[in-house]
């Protein structure tokens, strides 16, 4: 076994789960943060079933940690090497106010770094998103961003999310610079995460697609997203935080660009009778705008009806070797698992 320990920010999240199993795959040893440490069963069990074999204390270990409070964060860090902060909030719906994902994102983001600094830490590889490259562009279809784009988190394009994930990530570059030069610090720039779950209550991500066959849409607005798998997203991680070039460096990692309507016919067409309650109808931007004067969380979505945010992930892909797999392996991967995991209708 490979003795480097490495620390798992949110061991119970979609994208830190998969962090964790290609960890585990490649000998590290592993040590994940917990809000609670009741959940730590759980999480060793669905992990375990994902690896195919039981682990030992020695293999994998929690801590509870919360991005909230500064316990429990001297001590995760004891002894590692490395860091995937992972962890940040992903709401199921809008929250009430944005300062629920603003501040414990980016105080979070420093608890981690501090902690990670005053125990030696070799680098900390970061868990951004795309929405930190994206969002205050008037335009956005009429470009390809790249890691030297980043968001106006003021432009009125922006939900409490986007604004959170660029602010932790701003908060991070500006305090790195300042007071932690000891730290070399990765950032990973998801697109949608989407792929195989590993337990029912997954990542709010995947929603997009549990809806569709669950038949909870009326049907299919014009919105649209860059997928990207939770594999391959996992698998960039692992190669920003091992690569001596990485340090100091963001990496946009996503796959193709596109529409509910074109994941909705991936399902239909590769799934067959079960993806009968996926809906074939479009929805007119008219009706959608109508049903936002009922509905906040359509609401707040109304200034991505027709957008298409596109990325370059050739930076990632030149300096790591990091390769996309096709999103329509993607999606089916997602839906299959879902209903393996019992989170579909029957």
């Amino acid at each position: 076994m490979n003795k480097e320990l490495v620390v798992v920010t949110g061991s119970s999240g979609y994208v830190a789960g998969q962090c964790i199993l290609q960890l585990i795959q490649q000998g590290y040893r592993v040590r994940g943060t917990l809000r609670s440490l009741e959940r730590a069963p759980e999480v060793r069990s669905w992990l375990e079933k994902g690896l195919g074999h039981r682990t030992s204390t020695e293999e994998l270990g929690f801590v509870a940690a919360d991005l909230g409070t500064d316990d429990g964060w001297e001590e995760a860090m004891t002894g590692a090497q490395f860091v995937l902060h992972v962890a940040s909030p992903i709401p199921s719906k809008m929250p009430k106010h944005e300062d629920e994902l603003l501040i414990p994102a980016r105080e979070g983001t420093l608890r981690v770094m501090r902690a990670a600094s005053k125990a030696g830490v070799k680098r900390v590889v970061q868990t951004s998103s795309s929405a930190a490259a994206s969002y205050g562009v008037d335009n956005p279809n009429e470009r390809v961003f790249t890691e030297e784009d980043w968001s106006n988190p003021n432009h009125p394009d922006n939900v409490p999310y986007t604004r959170s994930k660029t602010l932790a990530e701003r908060t991070a570059w500006d305090e790195l610079a300042r007071a932690h030069p000891n730290i070399e610090w990765v950032s990973i720039l998801p697109g949608l995460v989407l792929g195989p779950v590993l337990d029912k209550d997954a990542s709010a991500s995947v929603q997009v697609v549990a809806k569709m066959l669950n038949g909870e849409l009326p049907g299919i607005p014009r919105f649209g997203f860059t997928v990207v798998d939770v594999r391959d997203i996992a698998d960039l991680h692992l190669r920003a935080m091992q690569a001596p070039q990485s340090a100091g460096q963001r990496y946009l990692g996503s796959g193709s660009f596109v529409m509910m309507t074109e994941i909705a016919q991936i399902l239909r067409d590769k799934l067959g009778t079960e993806a009968r309650r996926v809906p074939v109808r479009r929805l007119p931007d008219w009706l959608v705008k109508m049903v936002s004067l009922f509905d906040a969380e359509v609401r707040g979505q109304l200034f991505e009806l027709g957008r298409k945010r596109r990325f370059s992930s050739a930076k990632a892909e030149r300096d790591l070797g990091w390769r996309p797999r096709p999103v329509a392996d993607t999606i089916v991967d997602t839906a299959t698992s879902l209903r393996a995991v019992g989170a579909l209708r029957q």
